[in-house]
């Protein structure tokens, strides 16, 4: 897969590496879509894998190993690779998988990365719409090139919502409630199946508040690092034996986590 990304300069900046990876990952998904794809169930129905999530993963992944060869790798499809710079690539080849192989427009190619510190950055390209997002530390969130303008802040009540959860949790308590407590609050609700479009929502201030239980890395630290560079405010709590992240414009935050402990 290194073919695609070889004309990528060895001395590409980072924030430039992550947008043009996201951005052919993406590419590469909807090419083979277009050619034909079958899905396997990972956990459920819903949960599922194509060869594209593979194909885009290992792009990344070569891409990683001859530009940064001493950063480490994390990939949902089992990429991996030690860090020995103490900086680590997340990557996400193709979320919304369930979207992306039924012909929906709501999935991405996302990648983080993160250091001893935290996140140092996301990117996100939602091939559909041709949305490429990218923010950080040290990096106002920008949508196609164009920094946004900072979040403004709003109560829950005024914003939308975007979740999920599972109807097959739904009859844990500990899950449920918590939930439903923290939906009930919105003046509207969505869920739009990608935590990574969600969240790069939230950052261009489309929607006001995401919050979901029991998110692995990749379904958050690429989004989150945009909501927080847009001027959002990030957290992750445990409620009920459950971790819950939650995200948005800062008032609405702390009002989901009010009510998801109540």
């Amino acid at each position: 897969m290194d073919t695609l990304t070889a004309d990528i300069p060895v001395d590409v900046d980072d924030v430039t590496l992550a947008v043009e990876l996201t951005r052919r990952a993406a590419g590469l998904a909807a090419r083979m879509r277009s050619e034909g794809l079958a899905g396997e169930q990972k956990t459920s129905v819903s949960d599922i894998v194509t060869a594209a999530d593979h194909a885009a993963e290992e792009l990344v992944e070569a891409a990683l190993l001859r530009l940064r060869p001493h950063d480490g790798i994390v990939g949902e499809e089992g990429a991996e690779a030690g860090s020995v710079s103490g900086r680590t690539w997340v990557i996400d080849p193709v979320d919304g998988t369930y979207n992306f192989l039924a012909g929906l427009s709501t999935w991405c190619s996302a990648l983080a990365l993160r250091d001893e510190d935290g996140r140092v950055l996301g990117a996100v390209h939602q091939d559909a719409v041709d949305e490429s997002w990218v923010g950080g530390r040290a990096l106002p969130t920008r949508l196609n090139g164009t920094a946004l303008e900072p979040l403004v802040d709003l109560p829950l009540a005024e914003v939308a919502m975007a979740t999920y959860l599972h109807p097959a949790v739904l009859p844990d308590a500990d899950l449920r409630e918590p939930w439903l407590a923290a939906i009930s609050g919105a003046a509207t609700v969505r869920m739009f199946g990608s935590g990574s479009c969600d969240l790069a929502s939230v950052a261009g201030g489309r929607v006001g508040v995401w919050a979901q239980q029991s998110v692995p890395e990749w379904d958050w630290l690429p989004g989150a690092a945009l909501v927080s560079a847009a001027g959002g405010r990030t957290e992750q709590v445990e409620v009920r034996g459950h971790v819950w992240s939650v995200a948005g414009r800062p008032t609405a935050v702390e009002q989901v986590l009010a009510a998801l402990h109540r």
